[in-house]
């Protein structure tokens, strides 16, 4: 039954032009539809349970996609961003305002763009790479982490905490769920075992260049003042809430 009541959408496009997921997914299209943020969607972002727990985004940007289908954990960190980028402009505009240095700068969000990635390395559609670590001449192969990786990742990490408080593992986590082979070993312990005790840190920061590199993604970062570098976009309290200072 059609809705008597019309909701405005956009078709945002993904920094992988879909090329990273299977050809019966929806993301293989490359874009998602989003819907307009409505009053529904300001009260997720008011939901206590949610910030507390720290799933407020994922929440919003699950309510915005309008898209079928679409499982919202296969989705790449890279397209999350470009779509966390989407719903902001489409909910409160292109002005961001943030605080860097001591000052207040005005942003414009629509000015973002996608990291220049060279797509003939998805040719296969299939979300693998061999990279050979240069230090140490192993061969391995590992994945771009989705938005569920993350999550496992997190809770990974959270669980270690509890056992050891003074626990810091963020490095090596992250490196467990990126490789998915070590010189042709696939089983996780072979991958874990190798993290811990053999992956030489050069080799590991390399690895980790190599992985940003090839990743697709938006490009989170602004220039504070007329020919200074670029920084990294402070994604802040206001990002959604622009009006939490007031």
């Amino acid at each position: 039954m059609e809705s008597k009541f019309k909701l405005p959408t956009e078709t945002v496009e993904l920094p992988s032009k879909g090329l990273l997921y299977p050809e019966e997914s929806p993301l293989a299209k490359g874009t998602v539809e989003m819907k307009y943020m409505t009053a529904k969607e300001e009260d997720i972002l008011t939901n206590v349970n949610y910030i507390q727990n720290g799933t407020v985004i994922d929440k919003l940007l699950q309510s915005l996609i309008v898209t079928e289908g679409v499982q919202y954990g296969s989705l790449l960190t890279g397209d999350k961003n470009a779509i966390m980028v989407a719903a902001r402009i489409l909910a409160y505009g292109k002005d961001y305002e943030v605080d860097y240095g001591g000052d207040t700068y005005t942003v414009d969000l629509s000015n973002i763009k996608e990291k220049q990635i060279d797509t003939a390395l998805y040719s296969n559609r299939v979300n693998s790479f061999e990279y050979k670590l240069p230090h140490s001449d192993n061969t391995v192969t590992f994945k771009l982490l989705t938005h569920e990786d993350e999550r496992q990742i997190e809770r990974e990490q959270e669980g270690l905490k509890k056992l050891n408080k003074d626990s810091s593992t963020e490095v090596t986590t992250r490196l467990k769920y990126m490789l998915t082979s070590v010189n042709g070993l696939t089983e996780k312990k072979d991958i874990r075992e190798f993290v811990d005790n053999y992956l030489l840190a050069r080799d590991a920061r390399e690895l980790r260049k190599h992985y940003t590199t090839i990743s697709p993604d938006v490009e989170l970062k602004f220039t504070p003042n007329d020919g200074e570098e670029e920084v990294d976009l402070p994604i802040g309290l206001t990002f959604f809430w622009p009006d939490s200072n007031s």
